[in-house]
């Protein structure tokens, strides 16, 4: 049995769809993106959907090829949301559950925004959060959700920024394993199921939501139209540039070569 560690969010949902026919093969849990990244540290998994960033932390591991949750453009799940000009941003508040998404923070102030906030770790409660600091950043289906207008906020989109500054992709997470683990098979079994998910975003969306048919129809949309799951060559270009941005930036001690399965 081979154990399989995904991330609890909707965007996650598409990758895993299609491997209850493979149940005899993967077992399957799921938590949050940094948690999968500790639970495949440890051994505890063999393959993980794991921050895009952590990658970089073990270069033993090897890539899944052309699986991945990414954006072309605006994303919807990974965002700034603030009242004030970004230029006045002093402070914000992170849900730590994603490495990746607060390195893309930093790197974004660095190289877009032109500031340097201080970052402050919190549970993901918008109202709390925007108490304690000048702006927050927030991921996954708390992002999705929110009524930033109702609020009087601005929504400051992470795919859509990094779009505008590099012309390229982002991506935000992939299965990355231990070298070994995968035969070729198991390989192509989780391209099979990415494929499968992304053909049937409207059942996935109803699966996850339930009884609550505008939440799925807003889901099922955001599956459409905000994320992609392949790890192309555009992909793997904006993957490169992100590693080098952080690098350059001293966020990182150093760039690793894409390894894959």
């Amino acid at each position: 049995m081979l154990r399989l560690g995904a991330v609890t969010y909707l965007n996650a949902r598409p990758l895993v769809f299609g491997l209850g026919a493979r149940a005899g093969r993967f077992s399957l849990r799921f938590d949050v993106p940094s948690t999968c990244s500790a639970l495949l540290s440890e051994r505890s998994i063999d393959v993980g959907l794991i921050p895009s960033i952590e990658y970089l932390q073990r270069p033993d591991y090897r890539i899944v090829p052309d699986v991945a949750i990414a954006s072309q453009h605006a994303v919807a799940s990974v965002a700034l949301f603030t009242n004030r000009p970004v230029s006045e941003i002093r402070t914000i508040a992170t849900d730590a559950s994603s490495r990746t998404s607060i390195m893309l923070l930093r790197v974004l102030c660095a190289r877009r925004f032109h500031i340097a906030p201080h970052l402050e770790a919190m549970p993901p409660d918008l109202p709390a959060m925007l108490e304690r600091c000048d702006a927050t950043l927030l991921i996954g289906d708390p992002a999705l959700f929110v009524d930033h207008a109702a609020m009087g906020l601005q929504k400051i989109d992470f795919g859509e920024e990094w779009r505008a500054m590099t012309g390229l992709p982002f991506v935000y997470a992939f299965w990355a394993g231990w070298p070994g683990v995968l035969t070729a098979v198991d390989v192509a079994w989780l391209r099979d199921a990415k494929g499968a998910g992304a053909a049937h975003v409207e059942e996935v969306a109803r699966e996850y939501f339930g009884a609550d048919k505008e939440k799925a129809a807003i889901g099922a949309r955001y599956l459409r139209e905000n994320v992609s799951f392949d790890l192309g060559e555009a992909e793997r270009d904006g993957l490169q540039r992100f590693y080098s941005y952080a690098a350059e930036l001293g966020f990182v001690p150093s760039i690793q070569e894409l390894r894959f399965y």
